[in-house]
Parts: C-alpha cells; sequence; structure tokens
C-alpha cells in the first residue's frame, strides 16, 4: 500500500512537472490540443492519488474494527470462564501427554512381543510333557510334584532330576533365557501335614521341596555316563539369576484351599518355574495365551 502511494505521487509530481513544462513552452510552439491532454493527465493523477489515500484510509479502519472485534471476543470469552493463553497451553500438554502415551503404548507392544519370543523358546518343553503357562500374570514352566518327588519327600526321585536337566538344557543353552531371573516356586495340595514330620507343616515342605530344585538346576553340569550320582551334576544354570519360595498350599491352581477333590490335588502337589519380569516389563500378559 506504502509502495503505491509513493508511485502515484511520483507520477502527480512528473505529470505536474510537465504541465508546467507544457505552460511555459505554450509558447514555444505547444497546440492547445497538447496543452488539453496535459492538463487531463494531470486530473486523473490527481484521481488516481486521491482513490489511493481513500483505499489506505479504508484498510485501516477495517483493520482497527479487527483488532478491537478480536479484543471483545476475549473479553467476553474470559468472562465465560475461557483463558485463550491457557486454553493453548492445555492443548500443548494434551499433545504432549498424547506422545507420552503413544510412546508407552509402543513400549508395551515391544514388552508383550518379547514374552511372546520367550514364551516361543519355553515351549519347546512341551515336547518333554511339561506345561508352560500364564498364570497369576507370570508365565511359569509347571512340574509336577509326584514326578519330582515322592509323598511327603523332598528328595528328588531319578525321574525327575532327569526332567529337571531337561529344563535346564533349554534354558542353558538360549541365550535370552539364560539371562533372565527365575525363582522356584514349591506348592502342596491341601491334606495337612502331620506336626510330627520333618518339615512341621505344608510351608516347610514347599519350601525344602523348591531348594532341593534350585540346587540341582544350579548345580555345575558334570559327567552324565558316570554311574556316581555325584559326579553327574546338575543344571549348570546361573546361581545369580536363580531364587527359591515356598507357598504350602495356599496357592492352589485346581479347586480351593479348603475343598479339593483327589484330582485337584494330584494338580496342585506342583513345582513351578516363575519367570521374573523387569520393573519396566510389568504388563498384562493374559493375552499372550495359555
Amino acid at each position: 500500500m506504502h509502495t503505491m502511494m509513493k508511485t502515484l505521487k511520483r507520477s502527480f509530481v512528473a505529470t505536474s512537472f510537465m504541465l508546467m513544462v507544457g505552460a511555459v513552452g505554450a509558447g514555444c510552439g505547444y497546440s492547445e490540443e497538447e496543452y488539453q491532454a496535459q492538463v487531463h493527465g494531470r486530473e486523473r493523477a490527481e484521481a488516481d492519488l486521491k482513490a489511493a489515500q481513500k483505499e489506505i484510509t479504508d484498510d485501516k479502519r477495517k483493520y482497527d474494527e479487527s483488532v478491537a472485534a478480536q479484543e471483545k471476543l476475549k473479553g467476553d470469552l474470559k468472562k465465560l470462564g475461557v483463558d485463550l493463553d491457557a486454553a493453548k497451553m492445555d492443548a500443548e500438554n494434551l499433545k504432549s501427554a498424547m506422545q507420552q502415551y503413544k510412546d508407552r503404548a509402543d513400549q508395551l507392544t515391544a514388552i508383550e512381543q518379547r514374552f511372546r519370543d520367550l514364551k516361543a523358546r519355553l515351549d519347546k518343553l512341551n515336547q518333554v510333557g511339561l506345561k508352560v503357562v500364564v498364570r497369576n500374570n507370570r508365565m511359569v514352566i509347571q512340574l509336577p510334584g509326584d514326578v519330582l518327588f515322592d509323598s511327603g519327600k523332598d528328595e528328588l526321585k531319578p525321574q525327575g532330576k532327569e526332567v529337571l536337566l531337561q529344563v535346564a538344557e533349554v534354558i542353558r543353552n538360549d541365550g535370552t533365557l539364560s539371562t533372565r531371573n527365575f525363582q522356584v516356586a514349591g506348592h502342596t495340595d491341601n491334606a495337612k501335614y502331620p506336626p510330627t514330620g520333618a518339615f512341621k507343616d505344608n510351608w516347610g515342605l514347599s519350601l525344602a521341596r523348591s531348594r532341593q530344585v534350585l540346587l540341582f538346576l544350579t548345580t555345575p553340569v558334570g559327567d552324565k555316563t558316570s554311574r556316581d550320582p555325584h559326579k553327574q551334576g546338575g543344571g549348570g544354570l546361573d546361581t545369580k539369576r536363580w531364587s527359591a519360595s515356598g507357598f504350602g498350599e495356599t496357592d492352589p491352581q485346581s479347586g480351593s484351599v479348603e475343598h479339593q477333590s483327589n484330582e485337584e490335588q494330584g494338580h496342585n502337589r506342583r513345582v513351578e518355574l516363575v519367570l521374573q519380569p523387569n520393573v519396566e516389563e510389568m504388563l498384562n500378559l493374559s493375552n499372550i495365551g495359555h
């Protein structure tokens, strides 16, 4: 707009100068027709200048009206409790929260895929008759207690040792599983342990059994061809990644603590190898499947 005004002013000045020259020169040979043409040119320049000035005035008025309308709108919104600056900040906070949610969702998806991979690796144990399940939001390898121990005892049976060696071989030879933390969890049925027994109660029996499994799994690998049980060794797993616990009859997988059939009692006499999640892996594993 300012550029147009300067151009019009220069045109007006130039036209006026030409008219002055023309007037002076009229007596030097300029015709009346030429003189009138110059007059008309000056009148056009003056009209263009006035039109430009009016356009500028109108534009300024419209701009001022627009600013006033915006200020009025802000005032009206504030009266209604709407703060535009706060709204802008809330929008930015919402955008940031949405991005954090997306990042967390992506992280959980990656963690879930990691557990799917771990379960696929552990599923090799299904071939030797063991179950790998998700229970209480934990991935566990279930070992039948009757295969591992005689009733009321904590000494591993030869058949139980063979099963544990197969489990240890799968974990030990897998670069991912061998670096994970596990807990050996002992469980009993709801039959009351005789108070005069060596383990006092089901808590003692379940803990003693989980301890024996732990010790065998973490004993260095020995000579499997030796007839001496002490030279045959154990699972060779990293002691720093294994721990033991005993639940007694408090966590049945079949029936309830109060009521269990003979078949349900058989299911509850078990030892579980529980894969321990890291802190960032605390998520719902139910959709991974059983």
